[in-house]
């Protein structure tokens, strides 16, 4: 199966993601400083919403020039993982219309969490389709951000309750830590484009 309308798919989703998050935006009450500082908050929210749908799309990027055929199996795993990215822009409204409160700021992290989860399923539906000399597994090495990722969001998930600005450094973390580039997919990458024809 090409693996081409599996990315196009995920391209077009991700892109209206983004774009029915901005949509969400309220202008200022006001028109001045004050009236901007207003809504910074909605601001903010929606910088880490956005830094992680780029990063979805990056690393999702990556992965399929690494991959191979698509499999119905892989498919799925697709769409689990658009499922919970799909509910991003809802989440942070959540957030921003509560005022940030315990309950929605817990329930983003949990959202941030599950999509980790898919997108570490349909990464492990890639690597098996390879093998375990595959290219992707190869890139992939140790993978310690993926390990220690959700050791993160299980602790801001629980300093939630302690204080929901808590909870939303620990995100924060976690996007800070994949904002680095991936080395090993991305000099895997250039080597497969040195290794064809053309090149």
């Amino acid at each position: 199966m090409d693996k081409n309308r599996l990315e196009a798919l995920s391209d077009g989703v991700l892109a209206i993601i983004i774009t029915i998050m901005v949509l969400e935006f309220k202008t200022p009450e006001t028109a001045d400083w004050a009236g901007l500082a207003g809504i910074f908050p909605t601001l903010l929210s929606y910088l880490l919403s956005f830094i992680y749908i780029g990063i979805y799309w990056n690393n999702h990027h990556h992965m399929i020039k690494l991959a191979n055929e698509v499999t119905g199996g892989i498919l799925w795993a697709n769409l689990h993982l658009l499922f919970w990215l799909s509910l991003v822009p809802f989440m942070t409204r959540w957030m921003d219309e509560s005022g940030f409160a315990t309950v929605p700021v817990f329930v983003y992290g949990v959202n941030l969490m599950l999509a980790a989860v898919a997108y570490a399923i349909l990464q492990t539906g890639f690597v098996r389709q390879q093998g375990p000399d595959g290219r992707l597994a190869s890139a992939l090495g140790k993978n310690v951000k993926a390990r220690v990722s959700p050791v993160i969001y299980i602790a801001g998930c629980a300093l939630t309750f302690v204080s929901p600005v808590f909870g939303l450094a620990a995100y924060a973390v976690v996007a800070a830590i994949w904002l680095v580039p991936d080395r090993g997919m991305e000099r895997a990458i250039r080597g497969g484009l040195a290794g064809s024809p053309g090149h």
